[in-house]
């Protein structure tokens, strides 16, 4: 009797070794630290994603990538990061804060917008006489704004606006200046262009990508993060051919079709 009774203890120690931190883990808030162009496509890609899971808690903040990235160092609990570029998710990894490799996951294009002025001329129209402001996001936090300012001093335009410039904190609120009226012109990233916001209500031109190179856009899990299994899955569908169709509707390239040069 006593050897069944231990027998029937082991059996339902073992089924709660398994079952009981998938329970756990499957009610785990996700927490997101993204850049601020994602704003729209990862809450669509949210929306889609818990209408298969309807359980899952995903918490997303966003601001500029430097911002993030500093408050990632500094002890705040995100189980993923979804940077603007490489550079900051490297410096995560550096510091010994990453729990996993550095994934690409989007390419992004930067846009020059204005509700005003024909942007259809090109990046000269930075000199017009008409453009008094121009946005742009801090080049030091802001991967998109550091890729405007290169591409502007490439094309010898940098240090004939600087007087012109407003710099935004990150790229919203960099589109929040253009858009505004505050700034005639603001170099933003073209999925705001495309948000619901912002189309139809203003002009939009993509740089050319010999001028300006599509921004490597990567994430990478936190430490403490591998094992929690919703950040993982959640990780994993951003990846997924189901979420192809929200990335290209806000102009971004996917990894698989992009031809790195």
């Amino acid at each position: 009797m006593k050897r069944k009774f231990y027998l029937i203890l082991i059996l339902l120690a073992v089924i709660l070794a398994i079952f009981l931190p998938r329970f756990f883990t499957y009610n785990h808030k996700v927490t997101i630290a993204a850049a601020a162009n994602l704003r729209y496509v990862l809450e669509e890609i949210k929306n889609q994603y818990k209408k298969e899971y309807p359980k899952a808690e995903i918490q997303i903040t966003y601001g500029s990538s430097g911002t993030l990235t500093q408050q990632i160092l500094n002890g705040a609990p995100f189980t993923l990061f979804m940077s603007a570029d490489t550079k900051f998710p490297q410096k995560i990894a550096k510091q010994g804060f990453a729990a996993s490799s550095i994934k690409t996951y989007a390419y992004g294009k930067v846009a020059m917008w204005s509700s005003s002025q024909e942007v259809s001329k090109g990046l000269h129209l930075v000199l017009s006489p008409e453009v008094k402001k121009i946005a742009i996001a801090n080049p030091d936090n802001a991967p998109y704004g550091s890729n405007t300012v290169k591409a502007l001093t490439s094309q010898q335009l940098y240090n004939k606006i600087t007087k012109k410039i407003v710099w935004g904190e990150n790229i919203n609120q960099t589109a929040q200046f253009a858009f505004s009226g505050n700034a005639e012109i603001g170099f933003i990233a073209l999925s705001l262009a495309l948000s619901p916001e912002m189309k139809n209500k203003g002009r939009y031109y993509v740089l050319p990508r010999e001028i300006c190179p599509w921004v490597e856009q990567a994430a990478v899990l936190i430490k403490g993060s591998q094992d929690d299994e919703e950040t993982l899955r959640f990780f994993k569908y951003i990846n997924s051919p189901a979420c192809n169709s929200i990335w290209e509707k806000y102009g971004y390239g996917l990894p698989s079709e992009i031809n790195i040069k």
